[in-house]
């Protein structure tokens, strides 16, 4: 089999609806765009047809599509490190199975990549989303922008292609709990995106809920960045600041207009105030602890039950 120029890496979960379609359509593109390419699809413990289908289509093209199969699931971004680990391409493209992106705009990528861009990534025109979805994402790429030096304008599209020398280096990090556009831009010398279109799901629904959308926001906002620590820090000291001079007036107060209880409650919701402060800086400082406590404890990020592939070099 020839070295492939591109590789396609596609996580999959529970998608046995779209999956003969993805395959006839993403075949089709690669095919005529005359380079060679490998496939790679990382079955992240599905729990319908979608491991027997992806078998079958190695079956049908053994020197081009590579299946991964996971005993378990343990997230998107996983299924895509252990296809990272495997791609062979000098150009690895990554691509969502719920045709939302659809592989007909891959050549798109490739013509920026090759135009000398390391790290391309792709932006959804006219997004067909929720408008929760479409104003959620809005907000978190602004706080994104603002506490990060990672300048993207659509985050959430999985639509995007890496030089070699990156992911080589985004594997090398070994980190457990990551977020990939990301990290890419991190190690990105000469980063573009380019405009693809986006189409409504056409079947199943989508793997991520709302505490899934959270949880990988947090990633991104502890993995890359210390501004939420000093943040809280220097909220603390103007909290502080304030509970000196309000102290100071209740003393003035005490001895100018006597003992009083009227303003026993607004004690009470200045203490039930800073008790919630407290405990949301608790939490700060626990996510990043949790991201020291995964790493440091140095399990597996994954488990692979079996790899099919037929690789002659």
């Amino acid at each position: 089999m020839t070295r492939p120029y591109v590789s396609v890496v596609i996580p999959v979960y529970n998608e046995q609806e779209n999956l003969e379609t993805l395959f006839t359509r993403l075949m089709s593109v690669m095919d005529k765009s005359g380079k060679p390419f490998e496939v790679l699809f990382t079955n992240d413990g599905s729990r319908d047809r979608s491991g027997a289908m992806l078998r079958t289509f190695h079956e049908r093209r053994p020197g081009q599509v590579r299946v991964i199969d996971f005993n378990g699931n343990f997230g998107q971004h996983m299924a895509i490190m252990a296809a990272f680990e495997r791609a062979r391409g000098e150009v690895i493209v990554t691509l969502d199975a719920d045709l939302q992106n659809p592989p007909e705009e891959i050549p798109k990528l490739l013509t920026a990549v090759e135009a000398g861009y390391d790290v391309v990534g792709g932006y959804r025109r006219n997004r067909q989303d929720s408008l929760f979805r479409k104003y959620a994402s809005r907000m978190i790429n602004g706080i994104r922008a603002s506490i990060t030096n990672i300048r993207m304008r659509d985050q959430g599209c999985m639509l995007r292609a890496y030089r070699k020398n990156i992911i080589d280096s985004i594997v090398a990090s070994g980190e457990t709990s990551t977020f990939i556009p990301a990290l890419a831009y991190s190690f990105a010398a000469n980063p573009a995106e380019v405009e693809v279109e986006h189409a409504a799901r056409a079947a199943g629904e989508s793997k991520y809920r709302l505490y899934d959308l959270i949880r990988l926001n947090f990633d991104l906002m502890t993995g890359f960045s210390i501004v939420p620590l000093q943040m809280f820090t220097l909220f603390g000291m103007v909290v502080s600041i304030l509970s000196i001079l309000f102290v100071i007036y209740l003393f003035i107060r005490r001895i100018v207009v006597g003992p009083e209880a009227e303003g026993v409650f607004t004690l009470f919701a200045i203490l039930y105030f800073l008790v919630g402060i407290g405990i949301m800086g608790l939490g700060i400082i626990g996510e990043y602890i949790g991201r020291i406590y995964k790493e440091v404890r140095k399990r597996p990020r994954f488990v692979i039950r079996e790899v099919y592939e037929k690789i002659d070099d």
